[in-house]
């Protein structure tokens, strides 16, 4: 099943330095583990392949239901020296909640996941 991040997560995000920060907390419980499972590294770098030049890393915080993702090499210098549009990363956590990620079918039912909508 196809499940927008934008249904079942909220994002924040902000910068230090050349590195943006990005946090998704899942609206519900029952959704970190599924946020845990499929929201990967590999599939935030993917994502952000073409605007960030640096790794991506991925930390969990199970108490808060949430993962935070640093983004290196995203803010061409930093605030202070950046000409991006978005310096300081504060677009990043709308970017991306854009994500639509594959859940299988029985984890989904099982977690009452939303499905997205047809396009």
């Amino acid at each position: 099943m196809h499940v927008r991040l934008l249904d079942i997560a909220h994002a924040r995000s902000g910068d230090k330095g050349d590195t943006a920060n990005v946090g998704v907390i899942a609206l519900k419980p029952e959704w970190y583990p599924v946020l845990r499972e499929y929201l990967t590294q590999e599939v935030v770098a993917q994502h952000y392949a073409g605007q960030i030049t640096g790794a991506v890393q991925r930390f969990e915080l199970p108490n808060l239901g949430a993962l935070n993702f640093l983004l290196h090499g995203a803010l061409d210098g930093g605030g202070t020296l950046s000409l991006k549009t978005d310096a300081q990363g504060k677009v990043f956590s709308t970017s991306v909640l854009r994500l639509v990620l594959d859940v299988p079918d029985d984890v989904a039912a099982a977690a009452g996941l939303p499905p997205a909508p047809a396009a």
